[in-house]
C-alpha cells in the first residue's frame, strides 16, 4: 500500500506527557504528516514533533493561553471548528478532549486514538471544578458541563473508527458515547530505562500532584511504616502533601528523563495508588526491573501481573484506596521481595515497547484504509 497522505490531530502541544509520547510514535510512523492542534507552545514537545508542519487554531493568541488554556474550555468546540484538514487520505486524531471532533472531509478515513472521553465533564468533573472553585464556578459550570457532554457525545460520531488505549477506556467510551472501540495499548519507551543490580531501599512515586492521583496514600503509608519515599512531580497538591509527610518523604519536583530513569533503576518498588485510564509509570518501572504496588482498578489491571498465575509476577495489588490497604500491600511485598525477577519485569514492559505499538498501529491503520477504500 502506498503511504497515505496523513494528518495527525492532537488536542494541544504544551508538554511531553503520555499523550504526546503516543503522538511522537505516530509521527515516526508518518514522517511527512501535518499536525493540527488547538495550541502549540514552541519548544514544549519533542523535536521530532516540532519538525512537522504544525497548524493551530486562534486559541493560542488569547491572553495567557500558553499556561492557562484550560480556562478557555468553553471555547474549545469553536476553536476545533477552525481546524479543517483537507486533501488527506487518513486523519488520525489523538484525543482526550476535543481532537476527535475534527472533520476530516474529502473522503478521508478518520481514526480516533482515544485516551478518554472528555474527562473534564465526565468522570473527573469534581477533580477539576467541584472542589474549591468558588461560587461563580458552582453557578456557571453545571450547565456548561451539561452542554459540553452533549457536544462530546454528538461529535463522537465523526470518527469512522475509534481505538482506545485500554479496555477500561473502551468501556467508558461505550457508556459515554455508545460506540465500540478496538484496544491498542500505548507505548513505553523501554530503551530509556535500564536494569540495575540491587536497590537503594526507597519507594518511588512519579506523578502529577493532583487530587485524583492519590499521592496522599503513598505519603501517609510511607510515614506510617517509616519508609523512605521519593516523590517526583509537581502540582496543586504539593503543599498539602508536604504537610502530611514524615521525615523519610522527599519531594523532588520536576526531573528530566535521565534523572527519572536513574530513580527507577535504584528504587525498591513503584507505588501507584490512582485509578488511571492506562498508566505508563508502572511499565517504566518494569522496564527498569522494578515491581509495582498498584491500586487494583483501571489500566493497571492490564499491565501489572500479580503473583499466583501462569505468568511471572510484576507487582502486587491493593483493593481499596485506603492507607491501610496500601500499608498491607507494602508489608506483603517486603515479606517476599525476591518473588519478582528483574528480567521478567523487563520482558513484560517490552511487550508494550514503542516498536510494538508502531507495528500494531500500522497493521490496524492499513487494514482500516483497505476497508475504507473497498479494497
Amino acid at each position: 500500500m502506498t503511504t497515505p497522505r496523513t494528518a495527525l490531530v492532537h488536542d494541544w502541544l504544551t508538554g511531553m506527557r503520555g499523550g504526546e509520547r503516543c503522538l511522537l510514535a505516530l509521527c515516526e510512523l508518518f514522517p511527512a504528516a501535518d499536525v493540527y492542534t488547538l495550541l502549540h507552545v514552541p519548544g514544549a514537545v519533542a523535536p521530532e514533533i516540532e519538525a512537522h508542519r504544525i497548524v493551530t487554531s486562534s486559541l493560542g493568541r488569547l491572553p495567557g493561553a500558553a499556561r492557562h488554556y484550560r480556562s478557555y474550555l468553553p471555547l474549545f468546540p469553536a476553536a476545533m471548528r477552525q481546524l479543517r484538514p483537507r486533501g488527506y487520505d487518513l486523519v488520525v486524531s489523538t484525543s482526550h478532549a476535543v481532537a476527535k471532533a475534527v472533520r476530516g472531509g474529502d473522503g478521508a478515513l478518520h481514526v480516533c486514538y482515544c485516551f478518554t472521553p472528555m474527562r473534564y465533564v465526565w468522570d473527573r468533573y469534581d477533580d477539576y471544578f467541584g472542589r474549591g472553585g468558588g461560587p461563580l464556578t458552582a453557578l456557571v459550570m453545571p450547565p456548561l458541563a451539561a452542554a459540553l457532554r452533549r457536544w462530546d457525545r454528538r461529535t463522537a460520531a465523526r470518527p469512522h473508527r475509534i481505538v482506545a488505549i485500554s479496555r477500561y477506556v473502551a468501556e467508558r467510551i461505550r457508556r459515554a458515547w455508545g460506540r465500540e472501540a478496538e484496544v491498542i495499548h500505548p507505548p513505553v519507551d523501554a530503551a530509556r530505562f535500564r536494569v540495575e543490580e540491587g536497590d537503594d531501599g526507597y519507594y518511588l512515586v512519579v506523578s502529577a500532584l493532583a487530587p485524583y492521583k492519590r499521592v496522599d496514600l503513598a505519603v501517609a503509608a510511607a510515614r506510617r511504616l517509616g519508609r523512605r519515599l521519593l516523590v517526583v512531580g509537581t502540582g496543586p497538591e504539593e503543599r498539602r502533601l508536604r504537610a502530611l509527610a514524615g521525615p523519610g518523604v522527599e519531594f523532588l519536583g520536576f526531573q528530566d528523563d535521565a534523572t527519572v530513569a536513574d530513580l527507577y533503576a535504584r528504587c525498591r518498588a513503584l507505588l501507584f495508588p490512582p485509578t488511571e485510564d492506562f498508566g505508563i509509570t508502572p511499565l517504566e518501572a518494569m522496564a527498569s526491573g522494578r515491581p509495582v504496588i498498584a491500586f487494583a482498578e483501571g489500566g493497571a489491571l492490564e499491565t501489572v501481573v500479580p503473583p499466583g498465575g501462569p505468568e511471572a509476577p510484576t507487582g502486587l495489588f491493593f483493593r481499596r484506596q485506603t492507607v491501610e490497604d496500601l500499608v498491607d500491600a507494602m508489608r506483603r511485598f517486603e515479606d517476599a521481595p525476591d518473588r519478582f525477577e528483574p528480567k521478567a519485569l523487563r520482558a513484560r514492559a517490552e511487550a508494550f515497547d514503542r516498536p510494538v505499538f508502531r507495528e500494531r498501529m500500522q497493521a490496524y491503520l492499513d487494514g482500516a484504509l483497505r476497508e475504507h477504500r473497498g479494497c
